[in-house]
């Protein structure tokens, strides 16, 4: 089991930056890697980044790249997002998700992690 618990969301204007962190604990070794996620509301859960534990390898959705950045401390089992530049369009849940299975290529569809976060809250206003 890994649980998965993200924090640091709120309230920001358009323009400002927020920073989410998701820690796990568990049987996080087994991990391969870890994903961010949104869901606004009335609308179907997306892939925002990803990131291997054991590389520096990472993915961003289109929307997002250039303006967010995930990262991650091993020593810590956190990951982290660093979101820049927000827009209103980026109100959402932000959900972390672990994946455990080693894959050839990130994984960006949400089937494919099998522990996830509660979510926390981004709100970005006008």
């Amino acid at each position: 089991q890994v649980h998965l618990v993200e924090s640091g969301g709120g309230l920001v204007q358009a323009g400002g930056c927020l920073r989410l962190s998701c820690a796990a604990s568990g049987r996080t070794f087994s991990s391969s890697a870890m994903g961010w996620f949104r869901q606004a509301p009335g609308k179907e859960r997306e892939f925002v980044a990803v990131i291997r534990w054991s590389s520096d390898n990472t993915y961003y959705a289109d929307s997002v790249k250039g303006r967010f950045t995930i990262s991650r401390d091993n020593a810590k089992n956190t990951v982290y997002l660093q979101m820049n530049s927000l827009k209103p369009e980026d109100t959402a849940v932000y959900y972390c998700a672990a994946d455990q299975i080693t894959r050839w290529a990130l994984p960006t569809s949400s089937y494919e992690y099998e522990y996830w976060g509660q979510g926390t809250q981004v709100t970005v206003s006008s």
